[in-house]
C-alpha cells in the first residue's frame, strides 16, 4: 500500500467534498479558536456581515485544512453574491430613514395596550425586572446575560447555520440563503412603507409611559461587547415593523423543527421565544413587531418552498 487511510483524506472523489484527518483539523480548529477569542476579548465579538463572513471563511478553512485551495477558494465564489447583497440591505436600510415619510407612533402602542390589558408588556416587563430606576447602567441580573446574548446572536446564528450548511450539503446551503436573503429584503420593503417608532424612541416623545433601552445590560460586566469592522454607524431607528430580530429566530427554528429528525428539534422553538422576551423587555421592539417578525418567517418558509417545488429538479435518490 502507498498510504493509510487518513493519507487519502486530503481531496475526496469529484461532487463530494474534501474531507481532514482528525488530527489536522483539531489543531486547526483549536488555533481558529484561540485567534477569535483573543480577537473578541480585544477589539470586541464580530458582529457586521462582512466581519463574520470572514471568520465563518477561515473556520471552513480550518475544518477542511488538508483541503486544496481551490476548494476554500469556492467559499468566496459561492458566497459573495449574497455577502453583497446583505450589504446592500445594510446600507439601504440604514437610508429608509431618510426619505422623509412619516414615522407611524400610535398603532403598535394601541395594540400592545390591548394586549397588555391596558398597559403595554414592555411597561410591565421593566416594573417587575428592570430596577427602580430602570438604567442600562444598573447592575445587571443573571437574566440579563442570558437574554442580551440570545439578543446579539442575531447577528451570528443565521450566517454561521449558512457557514455550516455550505460544509455539509450546498444544496441545502442554497435552500437556506434563498429563505435568509428573502426574509431581510422582504422586511426591508415594510421599513421603506411603514418607518416606525420602536417602544424607547415613543417614550422619550412622550408618547408612551417610562421605559427605557437597555439593551446590551449585563454584557458589560463580563467584558464583553460587539465589534462593528466594515459597517459602523449604519443603523435606521425607525426600522421596527416588522422585528427581523424576532424574524430571523422563527425562521432559524421552524426550518430546523421541518429539517430536523431529532426529537429535541423542538426545543429551537425557544430560541424565538427568548428573543421576543428580550426585544419587548429591552424596549427594543414592541410585541405586534414581534408576531410581525413571526408572520414574515413564515411566508418565506412557504414562498421559498413553494418556489422550489415549481423550479427545483428533483435530487437524485
Amino acid at each position: 500500500m502507498t498510504g493509510t487511510a487518513e493519507d487519502t483524506t486530503r481531496s475526496a472523489p469529484p461532487g463530494l467534498p474534501p474531507t481532514t484527518s482528525r488530527g489536522p483539523r483539531a489543531l486547526a480548529m483549536a488555533v481558529y479558536a484561540v485567534l477569535l477569542v483573543l480577537w473578541s476579548e480585544l477589539l470586541g465579538i464580530p458582529n457586521d456581515t462582512v466581519q463574520v463572513f470572514v471568520w465563518l471563511w477561515l473556520g471552513t478553512i480550518a475544518w477542511n485544512v488538508q483541503a486544496p485551495w481551490r476548494h476554500h477558494l469556492l467559499f468566496l465564489r459561492d458566497w459573495s453574491l449574497p455577502v453583497i447583497g446583505l450589504v446592500v440591505y445594510f446600507y439601504s436600510r440604514g437610508l429608509t430613514d431618510e426619505l422623509g415619510l412619516p414615522v407611524h407612533v400610535q398603532m403598535p402602542i394601541t395594540v400592545d395596550e390591548w394586549l397588555g390589558g391596558g398597559v403595554t408588556p414592555t411597561e410591565r416587563l421593566q416594573d417587575a425586572w428592570c430596577g427602580d430606576p430602570c438604567l442600562r447602567e444598573s447592575p445587571p441580573r443573571w437574566y440579563d446575560v442570558v437574554l442580551t446574548t440570545v439578543y446579539a446572536s442575531h447577528f451570528l446564528t443565521g450566517l454561521t447555520i449558512a457557514a455550516v450548511l455550505w460544509v455539509r450539503n450546498r444544496t441545502q446551503w442554497v435552500r437556506w440563503m434563498r429563505r435568509f436573503l428573502a426574509i431581510n429584503f422582504g422586511a426591508l420593503v415594510v421599513y421603506v412603507v411603514y418607518p416606525m417608532a420602536p417602544p424607547w424612541m415613543a417614550s422619550e416623545q412622550g408618547y408612551l409611559g417610562e421605559v427605557t433601552r437597555i439593551t446590551g445590560r449585563g454584557w458589560a460586566d463580563l467584558g464583553l461587547g460587539r465589534f462593528d469592522l466594515v459597517l459602523q454607524g449604519v443603523g435606521n431607528p425607525v426600522a421596527a415593523m416588522p422585528s427581523l430580530h424576532a424574524g430571523i429566530t422563527f425562521l432559524v427554528a421552524l426550518y430546523g423543527v421541518g429539517h430536523l429528525r431529532t426529537r429535541w428539534r423542538w426545543l429551537l422553538l425557544l430560541y424565538p421565544l427568548l428573543m421576543s422576551v428580550a426585544l419587548v423587555y429591552y424596549a427594543e421592539h414592541y410585541v405586534v413587531d414581534v408576531v410581525a417578525g413571526g408572520l414574515l418567517a413564515g411566508l418565506v418558509l412557504a414562498g421559498s418552498t413553494w418556489w422550489e417545488r415549481r423550479h427545483e429538479r428533483p435530487t437524485p435518490a
